[in-house]
Parts: structure tokens; sequence; C-alpha cells
């Protein structure tokens, strides 16, 4: 029996989990993705701490911290949870453990476009994650779905490899912080396309080119969709674990959730900024609850 059970293995449920370790509290951390979505971020400069590294080093540093707080981290994906007597039972394929507390850290996936020929043609010539596919594209013509800070990043990233590089955005202007806005203006092989929808991809066993709402068209070797991220919500839909209209969990401001001895931190929640430095403060507070509630 485990004091604390932490369902995801992003830098929020590890963070949470050395926490916990120091509490005194006998710890699990299970999850398929080791160092979470943050692995997937090329350059990583607003965490405290650091001046710069990779989301992967980042992901990669928190878990030794774990490991050195003698933490047990299983790389498994959870399939089931289900309310006991003594609290949860986790199932991950044969496997099974009880745990007196739960945090619900699984975090996000990528939103898809949802446009014709995305299904077909996804990754060959789409994808949606340009610091895994990004180097296939050397010297190419790609461009980025999206207008946020990391879809900026990210086209910076691919300027690495790529000869040219669009972002192709929506709105009137992309919304990058400051340092990145400077560093697209900057780099000439990167051009912004506003005010435009993609409407279909085209290609047969790869894409070829994209067409736009506003009538036109262009060839593309390859598209990243960096649209925002949707609430993995699917193992806590069972437990009443009350969710708000986009599908995330809501949380007060100490991690609890409307179910006892059930928290939940990181993008999964109902927090409006979604940072891998926010969402391990708020894991924090989760095994702060959990041990404060297990003394109770």
């Amino acid at each position: 029996m485990y004091d604390f059970i932490v369902i995801g293995t992003g830098v929020s449920g590890l963070s949470a989990s050395i926490y916990s370790a120091r509490f005194g509290m006998k710890t699990l951390v299970v999850g398929e993705m080791m160092g979470g979505t943050i692995t997937q971020t090329h350059i990583v400069e607003n965490y405290p701490g650091f001046l710069s590294l990779t989301g992967m080093e980042l992901g990669q540093n928190i878990k030794k911290h774990a490991e050195s707080m003698g933490v047990e981290i299983v790389q498994k994906q959870v399939t089931k949870i289900e309310k006991t007597d003594n609290g949860f039972l986790i199932q991950a394929g044969e496997e099974k453990w009880e745990g007196k507390t739960l945090l619900i850290a699984t975090g996000s996936r990528h939103k898809e476009l949802g446009v014709s020929g995305e299904e077909k043609l996804a990754n060959k010539g789409i994808s949606y994650c340009a610091i895994c596919d990004g180097p296939f594209f050397k010297e190419k013509t790609v461009a980025i779905v999206g207008g946020s800070d990391s879809a900026v990043k990210e086209s910076l990233f691919l300027a690495e490899h790529a000869d040219k590089v669009y972002i192709i955005y929506r709105g009137q202007d992309v919304h990058p912080e400051p340092i990145n806005r400077k560093r697209m203006e900057a780099n000439p092989k990167i051009e912004v396309i506003n005010n435009t929808n993609v409407i279909e991809f085209v290609g047969e066993n790869k894409l070829e080119k994209v067409k736009f709402d506003t009538g036109g068209e262009l060839e593309l070797d390859g598209v990243f969709i960096a649209i925002g991220y949707l609430p993995r919500n699917e193992l806590v839909k069972d437990l009443g674990v009350e969710l708000n209209e986009k599908g995330e969990v809501i949380v007060d401001n100490n991690a609890r959730t409307n179910v006892s001895r059930i928290y939940a931190a990181g993008d999964i929640t109902n927090t409006d900024w979604k940072q891998a430095i926010t969402g391990v403060a708020e894991a924090v507070k989760a095994a702060h609850s959990a041990f404060e509630d297990l003394g109770e």
C-alpha cells in the first residue's frame, strides 16, 4: 500500500513525488511518457535556476532528483483507476498497485486541426511535434499552424533545419513572448502568413500542399500543428471528479479536487496559465495536501 500514487511522469508528477518523499510518504509514480510534453520542447529558458536547457534535459533532471529521494517510478500506461475501501486501485496492464491518496498529473495531448486530409497524411508530412520530426525536413519548406509562443519557438527550431518556415495563423498577429518575437523577426527563413486558415491538406502518399480559406494554396514538404492541447482526462471520468467545460479537472488553491484524497496538477487542471513551473508548483501543493489529509 502506497501513501501517495502519482499518475503521470511529467515534470509536475515527478516534482510532486520529490516532496511527498520528503514528507516521508511511500510514493509511486506511474506513466508512459517520461518527462512529459516538456521533453518535446527544444529550448527552455524560463525555468528558474537554468539559463537555458532542452526540455528533455529538464525532465531528466527532475526524474533523477525523484529517484535520489527513493521514489519508485514505473514507465507504463495506466489503464484503469478504481476506488476501494482503503483508497484507490491503479492498474497498468496486468500490474496493480494500491494507494491511500492519488494525484492526477496526466497532462494533455496535441489538438488536431480537424480538416480534410489531416488524418490521411498524419506522419506523412503532418506532425504535431517539431522537436521530434523537424530534423527530417533538412533543407525543405515547412510550416507551423498556430500563433502562440510555442508555435513561434517551434518555428525557430525548424529554421535550424529547413530552408523556409512559414507560420500560418488565423488571427491578425502572432503572440509570442517579446524575446521570441525578436528572434522570429530577425530570422530571414521565417515568414508569417496572418488572417489565414488551412482548410485542406493535399497529397497521396505524402503531403504536397495546403489550401487556404483565402483561396490560395502553398506547396510544402511538412506541416507542424501547434494550436493547443486537450486534457488527458479519460482516467478520471468515472471517479466523480468535477470537470469544467473544457474537460479540465477543477482544483482549489491547494490542488484538491471535489473528491476526497484525489488531487490534480499541471496541464490537466483548470488553471489559466499552463507552464512547467506553474504545474510543478501546483503538484508540490498537491503533495502537501495529501500529507495533511493523511495526517488527519
